[in-house]
């Protein structure tokens, strides 16, 4: 039997999804964990799977689009769901609360009013909570909820899924909290969550060492850098202010130590995102998002294992429920990936029945897959859109123009993954870019678009070189290849792969030269082997220390050549600054 909306989730055992909203069927929930499963099922059905099957057009979310870092929205497609929520594991104190909303009170009385003995009050409560949602309501919405909900309890998390097609409608946030059971319930709407972003962006800039206070020109280089990387810890680009408030006041709960889950869907994004408090996340909250993926044709394996656990929604358009749950990383400004923010953690297929996971399947991570979708790009066989520059909507490669856009956005998107990922992928990815990018037949449409094609030739430059500081990096730690090394096979690899970058150089990067006299610097300080090898007279030294100390006394000369190089390059810019000024 072909899958619909309605069916979605009601063999899932823990709550009973099929008969939603009925008086006879309450939905006790005491946990923040339990909360988050209800709502899970509640959202996708509502908000993911119902506009997908109502929606002939239906966009859905290519599996790249949920790989950090994340892409700008292209469009707003204002038809399509869209809220905002937070979650407090505690009841509300509504004087004491760092953000504004509606409050709605629960049947069981709340003392602060008189509504203790709320039994003769009862029809009075449901009123005063009717009335706060058609304060809030559109007026064509208004009368088809007066209907609905003329006797029924707003805030029991039974009626949560009928109510939430009004939520939707509404331009803030909605509140969920414990009542006097300990128990989950709606408890507020149209909440405005708090976000100082630009306090915030200025602490956490100099936080990093980004910022230095009063330096406006530091601050004008990096803020851009400091505004993504901080968004892209709490799962979003740069994008509206829903989400960037969303995931500003995440952090600010984190901060007060907050038992908390804030929950965000975008009407560009198409994906749920949910930031939440998690005992082994002290820094940061949780972030993990739901969105309607496609599999890729080309992942035969995956779409087996898929087809035969019944994971698909459609099984012709091959579209599954993918959740990804992504790890945060502390900014590091020695890490030559220092702009990774976040990476995948795990990925969950979700059973659209019974609500299973299945997480043996590889959907987003795939790096055949991304070598197959660099091929089709050099070829002018992509049909597809990203968005290059954050502005300009770029449809398909069918031409020069639109392949090397294309070429600088998927370098962009993969330029960690490229830095990271194995010898065998990398020398693959460099074989395809110099045949496309070297290749004679091409220069003269290339000096026609001479401006794009630097770009694109210097954002792979930059991939190349911070391949090897990489590389730099790990050898300084003596490890090659996932192989701990000698001293003297480590003096060797580096001062090889120094050797290379030094012809490199010529598109010269500041942040990968100063990293490298770093790495190299701290190499030549390494106390071991200045006590064992250099300090060591030579007539003590056996013939592997003696070239151990002549692999030294080179790597001392290629440190000076780069510090030659590092120090013209400065004197070169204070002229250029100097004479434009």
């Amino acid at each position: 039997m072909k899958f619909t909306w309605d069916q979605a989730f009601t063999k899932v055992k823990e709550f009973n999804l099929m008969n939603e909203g009925a008086d006879d069927a309450p939905v006790q929930v005491s946990t923040l964990s339990g909360l988050k499963r209800y709502l899970d099922w509640v959202q996708i059905k509502e908000c993911l799977l119902r506009p997908y099957f109502e929606n002939e057009d239906y966009p859905l979310v290519e599996s790249r689009e949920l790989l950090p870092s994340f892409e700008s929205d292209a469009f707003e497609y204002a038809d399509l769901p869209g809220f905002s929520m937070v979650a407090l594991g505690r009841s509300l104190n509504y004087f004491s609360e760092i953000f504004q909303f509606d409050i709605l009170h629960d049947l069981l009385g709340d003392s602060g009013i008189g509504l203790e003995n709320a039994c003769p009050l009862e029809r009075t409560v449901q009123t005063q909570n009717r009335q706060a949602f058609l304060n809030r309501l559109p007026k064509y919405l208004q009368e088809d909820f007066k209907k609905d909900y003329l006797r029924k309890d707003l805030t029991a998390p039974e009626n949560y899924p009928g109510i939430l097609q009004y939520l939707l409608k509404m331009d803030r946030a909605h509140v969920l909290a414990k009542d006097k059971s300990g128990n989950f319930n709606l408890a507020g709407i149209y909440a405005s969550l708090p976000s100082d972003l630009d306090t915030e962006i200025k602490r956490f800039g100099l936080k990093t060492g980004k910022f230095s206070v009063g330096d406006n020109v530091r601050y004008e280089l990096n803020r851009l850098f400091v505004y993504q990387f901080m968004m892209e810890l709490y799962g979003f680009p740069i994008v509206s202010e829903r989400r960037t408030s969303s995931a500003l006041f995440a952090r600010r709960l984190q901060r007060m130590g907050e038992d908390f889950m804030v929950r965000v869907l975008g009407q560009s994004d198409r994906t749920i995102t949910t930031l939440y408090s998690h005992p082994l996340s002290k820094r940061y909250p949780r972030v993990e998002k739901i969105a309607l993926v496609q599999v890729d044709p080309d992942m035969k394996e995956a779409r087996r294992m898929l087809g035969q656990g019944r994971y698909f929604v459609d099984k012709k358009k091959r579209v599954v429920i993918l959740r990804v749950i992504y790890r945060q990383h502390k900014y590091n400004a020695d890490n030559v990936r220092q702009d990774r923010a976040l990476s995948v953690l795990r990925q969950e297929v979700i059973h659209p029945l019974s609500g299973r996971i299945n997480d043996r399947v590889n959907i987003i991570k795939d790096a055949s897959n991304m070598f197959l979708r660099l091929n089709d790009i050099v070829r002018g066989e992509f049909t597809g859109r990203i968005v290059y520059k954050r502005n300009e909507v770029i449809e398909n490669t069918d031409t020069y123009e639109k392949r090397l856009k294309f070429l600088f956005a998927w370098l962009s998107k993969h330029q960690r993954r490229i830095i990271g990922y194995t010898d065998e992928f990398y020398s693959n990815v460099v074989k395809v870019l110099d045949n496309y990018l070297l290749n004679p037949d091409h220069y003269e449409v290339f000096n026609t678009l001479n401006d794009l094609y630097q770009e694109v030739w210097s954002k792979y430059s930059y991939i190349q070189q911070a391949r090897k500081t990489q590389l730099l990096d790990n050898l300084s730690q003596r490890m090659h290849r996932g192989q701990r090394i000698g001293y003297l096979e480590m003096l060797n690899t580096v001062n090889e792969t120094l050797h290379q970058l030094k012809f490199e150089i010529v598109n010269y990067f500041e942040e990968l030269v100063d990293r490298v006299i770093g790495i190299v610097e701290n190499i030549l300080h390494d106390a071991y082997l200045v006590r064992k090898y250099i300090n060591t007279k030579e007539d003590e030294l056996s013939g592997y220390g003696q070239d151990i100390r002549r692999n030294y006394g080179r790597l001392v000369a290629q440190l000076d050549e780069f510090n030659s190089i590092r120090k013209s390059r400065t004197e070169q810019g204070d002229k250029l600054r100097a004479h434009a000024v």
